[in-house]
């Protein structure tokens, strides 16, 4: 087989509007696992938000959560690799958020506080079911290592500090992007899916050329590139499409995975 291991988004790609993967998707995929390919969700969402899908595809390997910052086994949840952010970032975006007044969810040691615990964050920890917790204090929370951090507002709001960091290159060892058009995602700079893909690569034994990547969004691009088949959902947006060796015909809401593996591995 000429791919050994393929990655799939979850909003937007792997999941249908409704948050669920059909039958026909999870049929594909453990026809594709069956032929031997390892099959990773590659995700921001931590692995609460992870584990009933994965138990719904009824297969094990390794997880990409947190965007890249930590890589799970998805048998024993043991973490294969973990990249939080150094404690001076974290401290400057923690302060940069009460400034702006948005809504921040932190997650820290598996666990989402948040320095506002309103409608928004409660909405937010819906797709996980975990319960957010106020911020015991920031010193607390860098002691304890920050993973990720996620900005929610208004769309407008969040395009406008997005301009206003970029131009400002506050951070040194950050990168920011949007996951959906009112979430601005943190991470340490050395995080990205691209690089959580290359690290399982070392781990299982396979190279750049064997692995696909599928995804619809922004955050997306970097493992879009970086596989040797970089396959776009045909609702992506055309700032991720034209970075695509493939892009689906099909919608996450037509089993758009199950196209790609169909057409590529089976």
């Amino acid at each position: 087989m000429k791919y050994k291991f393929a990655a799939a988004d979850m909003d937007g790609t792997l999941l249908n509007d409704s948050n669920e993967i059909t039958p026909h998707t999870v049929k594909i995929i453990r026809q594709a696992v069956d032929k031997g390919l390892i099959f990773s969700i590659c995700t921001g969402r931590p692995i609460q938000g992870v584990s009933r899908y994965q138990k719904q595809l009824g297969i094990q390997g390794p997880v990409i959560t947190y965007n890249g910052a930590m890589i799970l086994d998805s048998a024993t949840e043991k973490i294969l690799y973990r990249q939080e952010l150094a404690s001076d970032d974290a401290r400057k975006i923690l302060e940069a958020g009460i400034r702006y007044d948005t809504t921040m969810c932190i997650w820290s040691d598996n666990k989402l506080y948040g320095n506002q615990l309103n409608d928004r964050i409660h909405e937010y920890s819906q797709a996980t079911k975990v319960t957010p917790l106020p911020i015991p204090s920031i010193e607390q929370l860098l002691s304890q290592g920050i993973t990720k951090i996620l900005w929610y507002d208004d769309v407008e709001k969040i395009q406008q500090i997005e301009k206003e960091l970029r131009s400002a290159a506050h951070f040194q060892n950050v990168t920011f992007c949007t996951s959906k058009p009112f979430y601005l995602e943190f991470f340490n700079s050395k995080v990205s899916k691209a690089a959580a893909i290359d690290r399982i690569g070392e781990l299982y034994g396979f190279s750049p050329a064997e692995t696909i990547a599928i995804g619809d969004g922004f955050n997306d691009l970097p493992m879009i590139r970086y596989a040797a088949l970089g396959a776009a959902m045909s609702n992506a947006p055309d700032g991720v499409k034209q970075y695509a060796d493939y892009v689906a015909k099909h919608t996450n809401n037509e089993d758009g995975v199950a196209e790609v593996l169909e057409k590529f591995v089976l």
